[in-house]
């Protein structure tokens, strides 16, 4: 047998003491796994910070929860099919109109021609509204020094001042039966009179404005302060049984129902960024259908199937369509005057 020399020697006790140090951390490891108690958990993530940097994980056991300040604001799904091939617009849509320095009544065709101007008073005339019928506007006037309210035919005839004195009248709408007219008389509520101007008396006595009628004229909306910032409400028609329907911010007044009654369209936002929503009238399903424009005062068409609005998008406030559902927006007027307030008749 050949000897091993010193180098091969130094190397052989090297590794050996090398395995023996191995196997004592291997025998080590084992006892301390073998001694941990069983069941010891892993460190948590720290949710609160996770969700501050909005990275909440998927298997988180409880959602976090977010402050609901206000209705959750969603734009509405995928257009409905039905609107895709939806006839053009019929009906006539009354307005306001910004003519030498003073806001007449006009009024035109839903797909925008045949407009004309249907009052040439000495000051300010506003707030129209088109009878069920199609054939009378009512509005608000300061004609004879007071804001009261008049009726007018669509082809600019028989003009009637129908309130004398009774305050500051605003908004007037004729009932779907004819019977009776609602308006906003400013700072002492709601009012309803005749057609022909007699028996007019109070319906509330709050802080109410801009009221409309449902389309079977069972209910009425309307704008109020009367719980704090100013809100959507509806009411039955003899007053009774107010409900709020919304509960946001920066809150515009006129509004509108659509024609199968679920649903009302309004206005808000900050001044100069103020859009167009749709609400059910029991509180829900709030959708935006516009961004940005500073858009104002919709109108919902008879059919059900377009909102008139106005716009300061191009630069002037002009008078616009578009579906319930968000999509197919078109302008109508395109004037060097202001065209505001639409509201939309048969």
């Amino acid at each position: 047998m050949r000897k091993l020399s010193g180098i091969e020697s130094s190397l052989l006790i090297g590794l050996a003491i090398g395995f023996l140090g191995l196997c004592l951390l291997i025998g080590y490891a084992v006892i301390v796994v073998a001694n941990e108690p069983a069941g010891t958990p892993t460190p948590a993530l720290d949710l609160p910070l996770i969700a501050e940097s909005g990275l909440v994980p998927t298997d988180s056991a409880a959602p976090l929860s977010t402050p609901n300040l206000i209705p959750t604001i969603e734009f509405i799904p995928t257009p409905n099919p039905s609107f895709n091939d939806t006839p053009p617009p019929t009906g006539k849509i009354a307005f306001t109109c910004y003519v030498k320095q003073i806001d007449q009544i006009c009024l035109l065709n839903a797909d925008g021609s045949g407009r004309i101007q249907l009052t040439n008073l000495k000051a300010t005339a506003f707030y129209p509204s088109v009878s069920p019928d199609g054939q009378t506007i009512y509005f608000s006037s300061r004609d004879s020094g007071n804001y009261e309210i008049y009726s007018i035919d669509i082809f600019g005839n028989n003009l009637q001042k129908l309130t004398n004195g009774i305050g500051s009248l605003y908004a007037p709408e004729l009932s779907p039966n004819g019977e009776w007219i609602i308006f906003t008389n400013n700072g002492n509520g709601l009012w309803l009179m005749k057609p022909d101007g007699s028996n007019d008396h109070a319906l509330t006595n709050k802080d109410d404005i801009d009221p409309s009628w449902s389309p079977d004229g069972s209910m009425i909306s309307f704008a109020s302060s009367r719980a704090g910032a100013r809100q959507l409400f509806v009411m039955n028609s003899d007053g009774t049984n107010i409900r709020q329907v919304t509960d946001l911010n920066n809150m515009g007044g006129r509004n509108t129902w659509s024609p199968d009654g679920t649903k009302l369209a309004f206005y808000r936002g900050p001044q100069g960024d103020r859009n167009i929503y749709v609400i059910n009238v029991d509180g829900t399903g709030l959708v935006k259908l516009t961004d940005g424009g500073d858009n104002l005062g919709p109108s919902w068409s008879p059919d059900g199937n377009w909102i008139v609005f106005t716009s300061f998008r191009d630069g002037n406030n002009e008078l616009y369509i578009i579906h319930p559902d968000g999509t197919g927006l078109m302008r109508l007027t395109n004037s060097p005057i202001s065209d505001w307030q639409p509201r939309w008749g048969r």
